[in-house]
């Protein structure tokens, strides 16, 4: 990206006026163990409308969810469809897919099914939830690159490798591009909380991070999931009702046009608290 010292100057300002000035979040309760806000980012934005939505879950109190079409009947469905049909209250796109609409880019695994079994080189973030044993965290993030890492992750029944945004503890992976996107993204915070964020405007990922790093967040990890028309994200109880889509994308779709949720063939979700 070709930017001049002035321009670069203006971005770093207005960022680090964003982490300065970020207001503290007014959580809504979604259902027990998870919650969701919606911040303003304060930036100036072509497209969009300049928010980003957080859902914050306690992986202690809600259940986590990985959701593949191939393990069913193959067919991809919105996150709202997924949601309704598999009795999550939230759901958010699981990762990248490969041609075939079903493999996830990077290694899929939910307890004995295997989605993809080959690990992607250039991924560097894991997530992996349902431990198999009670003296482990309910839920960790990890880096790849740290030597820990493969132990860690064979604690756990699911694990979920994507292209890595933030490693611990803090730290953008993401150099100054051009590229820009809508945003879906899932990141832990420092006390071990899993949350999922989607924002519509589209930024490069490298003012993504330095952004949702000065909000009041506590993110110490993230992973991208999805970008442009197929980024998604739905939240259904504690009387939010949310289909979010989407829309630019560089390369892809150059506008702010697209208003639905588009099927994806993978999710992840929290359960619904029995009874909801």
């Amino acid at each position: 990206m070709a930017i001049s010292k002035a321009g670069t100057f203006v971005v770093a300002f207005l960022l680090s006026a964003v982490g300065s000035a970020a207001p503290a979040a007014d959580w809504k309760a979604v259902c027990p163990g998870v919650e969701y806000t919606v911040l303003d980012l304060g930036t100036q934005v072509e497209f969009g409308d300049n928010r980003l939505h957080v859902v914050r879950i306690d992986p202690a109190r809600a259940r986590l969810a990985a959701v593949f079409a191939g393990r069913a009947d193959g067919q991809a469905r919105t996150a709202g469809e997924w949601c309704r049909e598999r009795g999550l209250a939230v759901s958010i796109n699981l990762g990248m897919f490969r041609m075939d609409h079903r493999t996830n880019v990077g290694y899929a695994r939910d307890g004995a099914y295997l989605n993809n079994g080959t690990w992607s080189p250039t991924y560097k973030s894991a997530l992996a939830f349902g431990p198999k044993e009670n003296d482990v965290p309910p839920a960790v993030m990890v880096d790849l690159d740290d030597p820990d890492s493969e132990y860690a992750l064979g604690e756990y029944d699911s694990v979920i490798q994507n292209l890595r945004l933030i490693k611990g503890p803090g730290k953008s992976v993401w150099s100054v591009q051009a590229k820009r996107w809508s945003e879906a993204a899932v990141a832990c915070d420092g006390d071990g909380r899993i949350l999922f964020l989607f924002s519509r405007s589209p930024f490069p990922m490298g003012e993504f991070n330095r952004i949702v790093l000065g909000l009041r967040l506590g993110i110490v990890r993230a992973m991208h999931v999805e970008g442009g028309p197929e980024a998604s994200l739905s939240i259904h109880g504690g009387g939010v009702d949310l289909d979010l889509c989407g829309s630019f994308e560089t390369g892809f779709v150059p506008d702010d046009g697209n208003t639905a949720q588009w099927p994806i063939p993978n999710v992840l979700g929290v359960l619904k608290a029995p009874g909801d």
